[in-house]
């Protein structure tokens, strides 16, 4: 009984820094939740309560139901969705190619991924706002897709690659004694495997596109009908000012589908990043 006793005792602090992170991080969350639900005089009072002591729903109808909250939703949706779709398009034939392939320059390839995950994108906000004002794409949602794209691909290959490595090939090559062709044998006998993989890096991509304000709000100047959501959001205003019930309303509906698709993905998420981390 002592053993246990000591070694649970020696895990307190350890538990007990969890706790404090997770409350830290959960906080905010938590008090945009309770903001969106509470009257205004609540919102506004000098003594902010913890609990809300009455419940509304009129913050969410006046978000819905505010200019460009469902034209600049589907701008998020088609962003995100073209970004993720063509990370994990390319992202998978790369991958293959330097997990199953022998060629010329295949480490230098992957030290350049290595190093595109690792740059701060912050950085390069002014040299694409030139290209983009040069060839003539800002203020369009396409620029935004190839940038998010960019953005999710490196992240992509890389754990994509470690999955694919984790397949034996020896099932690949079986097929291929079988008839398949190499593409084939992939396809029927890899890709099926591949599924938390792309879930992962799905999840991962769908993150970082959906909630990117910097160049959403440096690319979309003129055309204001091409903003996103995070652009949209913070400059949510009414005649009187902020109307923070509404902004913290909109900002739960934002972070609701994010959320939804983690619950949902989340076994087959952790999976894939645990096996896209086991060979390099």
């Amino acid at each position: 009984m002592t053993v246990p006793a000591s070694r649970a005792l020696r895990r307190l602090p350890l538990h007990v820094a969890a706790a404090v992170t997770v409350v830290v991080c959960l906080f905010p969350v938590y008090w945009m939740v309770t903001t969106a639900f509470k009257p205004n005089r609540d919102i506004q009072s000098d003594h902010p309560r913890l609990l809300p002591q009455s419940w509304t729903l009129e913050h969410f109808r006046r978000a819905i139901d505010a200019d460009g909250f469902g034209l600049f939703w589907r701008n998020s949706v088609l962003v995100t969705l073209g970004a993720v779709v063509l990370a994990l398009v390319v992202a998978l034939g790369a991958s293959f190619a330097v997990a199953r392939m022998r060629w010329r320059g295949r480490r230098q390839f992957m030290l350049m991924v290595f190093v595109a995950q690792m740059a701060p994108w912050e950085s390069l906000i002014i040299p694409v706002y030139i290209i983009s004002r040069d060839t003539g794409m800002l203020d369009r949602l396409p620029t935004l897709t190839l940038v998010y794209f960019m953005m999710t691909l490196p992240f992509t290959i890389v754990v994509l690659r470690g999955f694919i490595a984790t397949i034996p090939p020896e099932l690949e090559e079986s097929a291929q004694v079988d008839g398949c062709t190499r593409v084939g044998a992939f396809r029927h006998i890899a890709f099926p495997l591949l599924a938390p993989g792309l879930m992962a890096t799905s999840l991962f991509g769908y993150i970082t596109a959906w909630n990117e304000f910097a160049y959403a709000n440096f690319l979309i100047i003129k055309q204001q009908d091409h903003r996103t959501l995070p652009v949209w959001l913070s400059s949510f205003h009414n005649t009187f000012g902020t109307d923070w019930g509404a902004t913290m309303a909109a900002s739960t509906l934002f972070a609701l589908p994010a959320l939804l698709i983690f619950l949902v993905l989340q076994r087959h998420v952790t999976s894939g990043f645990a096996a896209g981390a086991v060979k390099g």
